[in-house]
């Protein structure tokens, strides 16, 4: 990791733009009394394993909310990098050059954190850098059971018939009897950093999972996601 012995430096990496079709100004919508980014924030806060904390924003109101819940914004993103369309990892790396170029700070893992996932917990952050020291891994992702099994969805064809969307076993399946399958939250994206530079990916031979429980993997896309959300927090979930 480029310093024997020494705690991994972590860059926690919050990336928030100011477009948002689904829910105007969706990062700093208030969730439960707070602004959506702050749960993000002060997740990264109390979580032990954290070097630096950094949003990644072109919007200067974001950035201002930021910065008054504890998260360092040194730069605004370009708006090359801040549309619809713009990569992810575009993002993620521009960031990650940006501080070396200025401030000659190379982290060791590069953490992305989604403001969309505010019921992640410190101890979710931690857990996928312990997992990531332990394994000596390129990355860790974080994941929770799927809701729908690939085995049991279906396609609808042009002239709408009904067709399977993956060849499954024959006979008839139990729910209870399918084989696990996880999807990504949205919640932890962990990767080295020379990693994410050489590859730009999370994903390689040598990509671990953080496994989350359901109730901590909304990811607020919508306004039925942001009650859904507010609800669970509602019950201390």
């Amino acid at each position: 990791m480029g310093r024997e012995g020494a705690k991994p430096r972590v860059l926690g990496l919050i990336t928030a733009r100011g477009g948002s079709k689904g829910i105007p100004h969706k990062n700093i919508v208030l969730l439960a009394g707070k602004p959506l980014i702050a749960w993000t924030i002060e997740a990264a806060c109390a979580s032990k394993v954290i070097d630096r904390i950094v949003v990644s924003t072109d919007d200067p109101e974001i950035a201002e909310v930021s910065r008054n819940w504890g998260a360092e914004v040194p730069f605004l993103r370009p708006d090359e990098l801040a549309r619809d369309d713009s990569p992810h990892v575009d993002v993620v790396i521009h960031a990650v050059k940006w501080l070396e170029e200025h401030q000659s700070y190379l982290p060791d893992y590069v953490l992305l954190l989604q403001p969309t996932s505010p019921l992640r917990i410190p101890e979710d952050i931690d857990a996928a850098v312990a997992l990531a020291i332990e394994k000596d891994a390129d990355a860790v992702v974080s994941v929770c059971l799927s809701p729908a099994h690939p085995y049991l969805m279906r396609r609808i064809e042009g002239d709408g018939r009904l067709t399977e969307f993956m060849p499954r076993p024959s006979g008839y399946i139990r729910r209870q009897t399918l084989p696990p399958v996880y999807v990504e939250n949205g919640a932890i994206y962990l990767v080295r950093r020379d990693v994410l530079l050489r590859d730009r990916s999370w994903y390689s031979e040598h990509t671990y999972a953080h496994v989350m429980p359901q109730e901590r993997s909304v990811d607020v896309d919508t306004l039925w996601d942001l009650k859904l959300a507010a609800l669970m927090l509602a019950e201390g979930a």
